[in-house]
């Protein structure tokens, strides 16, 4: 339920309404547009700058206390009231500015950098109880009905849309902030977290950077896995931005309406589990290698099919190849993880490389919004060219994975 909870916060408001809240309220021309586009990615980039700066003392919050529901609940509460102040915000009617900035803009954008910050904090220590649910041999099926679960989140989530009336997004975010705490509760006060039986008190509260530097330093010695890290950065990076700024994109470069962008959403999201599904098989007959190699370049053709569309229907196939592409990456990666890394280092690797996401998240979303900016007088160019510009990414990535080996090797 949990799973449910969080991916109605992260499509409602990270996905859909609130990039479409900022094109509305900001993009009274092309150029402003781009402007608005930028917004959505720097605030996303912020949020993500503190989730790494500071996720490492969450590991070690886990250690020295052996609790995790005692901190997600919190966090979740923070999560739900910074969307619900979102939505005050927004519904603030005043003339009072700071920096040329409306304070009920302002106060939308701040409060949903501490709403995602929370969010994303709060999977933290939810993606840690998992091991407390089940054996080795039932714990992948509860990830995959929790991810399952997730995506009917996606799809009853958007039951707010009626909410908008007159391109009003803004009424999105109270309700969806309500639906959060509402499918929270079973996991506040129904879960029952075993009793600790391990708690390290002897860990200072920087340890968690000592040991992700010791990580680093040791995963250098395992060339293939450090140089697959190295291709997942860039990979990620681009998969990471295109879902922050899909919406506004769809809308203001392709004239996609809210209904229209939805329903791509939707067709996009299924793409996903069907991609999930068949890169399983693919992985299994091509190897893991080859099967990211495909992935990448699927997402090369759905990168360069957006930044160019003229049409709708390119756009349509574009977001398609994009959905295939972002649920086939998840699932062709981790196991490609794990051939090239030992199994005694496997959890240190799998933690470096969630590190490693975090750290793309920002400077994908920082480059977009840099490029927005700097070109906004070209009106919707400059969205193309930032689109464009993870092209470069993938592409980087993909030269970088050419040179992973296929398997472990043996003297490692």
């Amino acid at each position: 339920m949990y799973d449910f909870a969080n991916t109605i916060f992260s499509s409602n408001i990270v996905t859909v309404f609130y990039p479409f809240y900022l094109k509305e309220v900001l993009g009274s021309s092309e150029e402003m547009n781009q402007i608005a586009s930028t917004f959505i990615t720097y605030s996303n980039a912020v949020s993500s700058l503190f989730l790494v700066l500071l996720s490492p003392l969450f590991g070690v919050w886990i250690d020295r206390t052996g609790k995790k529901k005692a901190y997600l609940v919190p966090f979740t509460l923070v999560a739900i009231a910074a969307t619900l102040l979102m939505g005050l915000s927004a519904l603030w009617r005043t003339d009072s500015a700071w920096l040329g900035l409306n304070l009920s803009i302002l106060g939308v954008l701040f409060f949903f950098m501490i709403a995602k910050f929370f969010y994303n904090s709060s999977l933290i220590f939810y993606d840690s109880m998992i091991s407390d649910l089940g054996n080795e041999r039932e714990i992948p099926l509860i990830s995959g009905f929790g991810v399952a679960v997730g995506y009917i989140g996606t799809l009853v989530g958007l039951v707010v849309y009626p909410l908008v009336t007159g391109n009003h997004f803004e009424n999105t975010f109270i309700p969806s902030a309500a639906m959060f705490l509402l499918f929270s509760l079973p996991i506040m006060f129904w879960f029952k977290e075993k009793p600790a039986k391990t708690a390290d008190r002897s860990k200072s509260l920087l340890s968690g950077y000592k040991e992700i530097w010791a990580t680093f330093k040791e995963a250098r010695q395992y060339q293939a896995a450090f140089t697959f890290m190295i291709a997942y950065f860039f990979f990620n990076d681009a998969i990471a931005t295109a879902i922050a700024v899909m919406a506004v994109y769809a809308n203001t470069v392709m004239g996609f309406s809210t209904g229209q962008f939805i329903l791509l959403y939707l067709v996009s999201t299924i793409s996903s589990i069907i991609g999930s599904f068949l890169f399983g098989y693919v992985t299994r007959s091509l190897g893991a290698k080859r099967a990211v190699t495909l992935v990448a370049c699927v997402l090369i053709v759905a990168i360069a099919l957006a930044s160019l569309a003229t049409q709708q229907s390119m756009f349509w196939a574009a977001g398609s190849l994009y959905g295939v592409s972002m649920g086939a990456m998840w699932v062709t990666s981790r196991t490609l993880i794990v051939q090239l890394t030992p199994e005694e280092k496997r959890g240190q690797f799998f933690g470096l490389f969630a590190f490693s996401g975090k750290v793309s998240s920002i400077v994908g979303p920082a480059l977009y919004g840099t490029i927005t900016l700097a070109f906004a007088s070209h009106g919707n160019l400059a969205s193309r060219l930032a689109l464009g510009s993870l092209l470069v990414l993938v592409v980087i990535g993909l030269l970088v994975h050419v040179r992973v080996p296929k398997k472990l090797p043996s003297a490692s």
